[in-house]
């Protein structure tokens, strides 16, 4: 069957590798893709959030699974359009993506389901907002934009002076757009971060392998917050004991409650945790694959994953069995353009593609890249993630910096330190929401 994957990221690109290895699939498509899909599948010249051009497109070509990759589809009701159409689709409908386009929708969740997570406020005005902040007497504390900001809504505030200032850039200067109409004004969690993905066809979960996002954009964890700039896999510290207070406190509670408020879902749904000394608690939900986490997830499973999208999507997860899966870790370090996550260059001309992927065990996954005749392109802030497996954590970080190393365009850069945290973590804030 043809299979179409809607996005054009290093997400994508990830998908549409893994997918292309499958013995079911005649042909991948991606809309609109970018220089690495086009290796492994037919892009198709589509914006992702072009709703009814995608579904027509599925149409007529025949496909018989689409993979929604970006929330804004998501958001926009893709999903909800190409099932009407009789299309499967590995992906939520629009009420279902209310659960990362509106922090405020999946923070009501939570609270009204006693799901655990952090304390929090909901303001619409600055003034207000100040107001409360001038109240505080611990800090930091953590101000959020409440809509979509791509990765980059979250403000980690030391003092009252920073706050203010996160609030003005949120919600005066809409630095965020829309998305800072109204803010949440968060409690700091203490704690080591986790990634937890589960595909959810609205009874069924299974649990995909841990992964630990980096998200900002210095070493030491420092500096403003980006869409994600390096990735470990699996996260050793989560015990098996860690994973059983996760599904029992987390996810089922999560999947009754979606249930209880009429949300059907069919898709995987993303739990940032920060993992408390009082256990496991919600940063935020995302409705679809991190970014840069689904490239490890990608590289580290050893199943099949068409079969298993399929019956998420057709709400036969039951009867699917667990994926494999390779149990040396993954170590992926994100190359980015000088300047982001603020502004920055496009169209610089990469080297050194051919022999970063010499590097044995080493993929290399587009994100944002373009064609231009012979040659590839810088087109976006995060521009490739390196990706390494090894028998050992030090043996993968190494493969992939050393492919890095390989790589060239001008003011080209990445962290050093991906998967250098100590086994016992590092204490990371709630910050660590609004994924890429």
């Amino acid at each position: 069957m043809k299979v179409l994957v809607v996005g054009g990221g290093g997400r994508e690109h990830a998908l549409c590798w893994k997918i292309a290895q499958s013995e079911r699939v005649e042909e991948v498509l991606c809309a609109p893709g970018n220089a690495g899909t086009a290796t492994v599948a037919r892009n198709i010249a589509l914006a992702a959030d072009n709703v009814e051009a995608l579904v027509a497109c599925a149409k007529r070509e025949g496909v018989g699974l689409v993979v929604i990759g970006p929330e804004d589809p998501l958001v926009a009701g893709l999903a909800d359009k190409l099932r009407a159409a009789g299309i499967p689709t590995f992906g939520p409908g629009a009420k279902g993506a209310s659960l990362e386009a509106s922090k405020v929708v999946s923070k009501d969740l939570m609270e009204r389901h006693r799901i655990p997570t952090a304390a929090s406020r909901i303001f619409d005005r600055s003034g207000q907002a100040k107001g409360y902040l001038e109240g505080c007497s611990t800090w930091p504390q953590v101000i959020k934009a409440e809509g979509l900001a791509a990765g980059k809504g979250v403000y980690v505030c030391h003092t009252l002076e920073e706050a203010r200032q996160a609030v003005d850039a949120v919600m005066e200067e809409r630095r965020h757009g829309d998305s800072g109409a109204r803010i949440l004004i968060e409690e700091f969690l203490l704690g080591e971060e986790a990634s937890v993905f589960a595909l959810i066809d609205g009874s069924t979960i299974l649990i995909l392998e841990s992964v630990q996002d980096h998200k900002q954009v210095g070493d030491g964890d420092t500096g403003p917050n980006t869409g994600g700039m390096g990735v470990v896999s699996p996260l050793r510290s989560l015990s098996t004991r860690l994973h059983r207070q996760i599904e029992q406190r987390i996810l089922i509670p999560t999947v009754h409650a979606m249930r209880q408020e009429g949300i059907e879902y069919r898709g995987v749904l993303f739990v940032g945790l920060m993992m408390t000394e009082g256990g496991p608690r919600v940063i935020e939900y995302n409705v679809r694959f991190g970014d840069p986490e689904c490239q490890a997830l990608m590289r580290r499973m050893k199943s099949d994953i068409v079969p298993i999208l399929l019956a998420c999507a057709q709400g036969e997860l039951e009867s699917i069995d667990p994926p494999e899966w390779d149990a040396r870790p993954c170590v992926g370090v994100v190359a980015a353009a000088g300047g982001y996550p603020g502004s920055y260059r496009k169209g610089d001309a990469i080297k050194g593609l051919a022999k970063a992927g010499e590097v044995p065990e080493v993929v290399v996954f587009h994100a944002g890249t373009k064609a231009v005749g012979d040659q590839v392109v810088t087109a976006g802030g995060r521009v490739l993630c390196v990706t390494a497996m090894g028998p050992d954590l030090d043996t993968a970080r190494a493969s992939a910096y050393q492919a890095y190393d390989l790589i060239h365009w001008e003011d080209k850069f990445a962290r050093r330190d991906i998967g250098l945290r100590s086994p016992g973590g590092t204490q990371t804030p709630a910050s660590a929401g609004d994924r890429g």
